[in-house]
């Protein structure tokens, strides 16, 4: 395996005639699936470079960028809290997960989380400019197919969510 380009938060490596991207150091992600008691949602909405446009995805944030002692429980609240103004109740840490195996080494602990309170905005750090949505579980397909047709992308993750209206 050979280092092809880094940056600061990613590189590109080689393998035989394999190239994938990496996230430097290993850094992981902590995906936050949140739940409120009435049976909703939350999703965020923000721009994405590589897309150019917006996107609906489930709360996450990286495991490390800014604390080597970070752990992944610790970024999960930290960014539903930043990116959402939820706090959770209870955590259950539901596994790891590869996000596109054939391009990237980049793994995600999924995080479920319960008795939500909002207790801030949310719209995330820094500019992040994230829109927080919370959508009633039964509605969540027509939101979705919406929110497409509206031309954001939409996260591949809610898939999963699908399955639980």
């Amino acid at each position: 395996m050979t280092l092809e380009w880094q940056g600061k938060y990613l590189e590109v490596r080689k393998q035989d005639t394999w190239e994938y991207a990496a996230r430097v150091g290993a850094m992981g992600a902590a995906v936050i699936l949140a739940i409120t008691d009435a049976r909703e949602i939350v999703l965020v909405e923000q721009y994405r470079v590589a897309h150019g446009r917006r996107s609906i995805e489930l709360p996450a944030g990286l495991i490390g960028d800014t604390d080597a002692d970070d752990t992944g429980a610790a970024a999960a609240a930290r960014e539903l809290q930043e990116e959402t103004g939820f706090d959770a109740a209870t955590w259950e840490e539901v596994g790891a997960f590869a996000t596109s195996p054939g391009m990237s080494s980049e793994m995600f602990t999924l995080f479920r989380a319960r008795g939500l309170t909002r207790t801030g905005p949310g719209g995330g750090v820094d500019g992040e400019d994230i829109t927080v949505h919370v959508v009633p579980l039964a509605g969540l397909a027509d939101f979705l197919g919406q929110q497409r047709q509206a031309g954001r992308v939409i996260d591949c993750r809610l898939v999963v969510a699908l399955g639980l209206v």
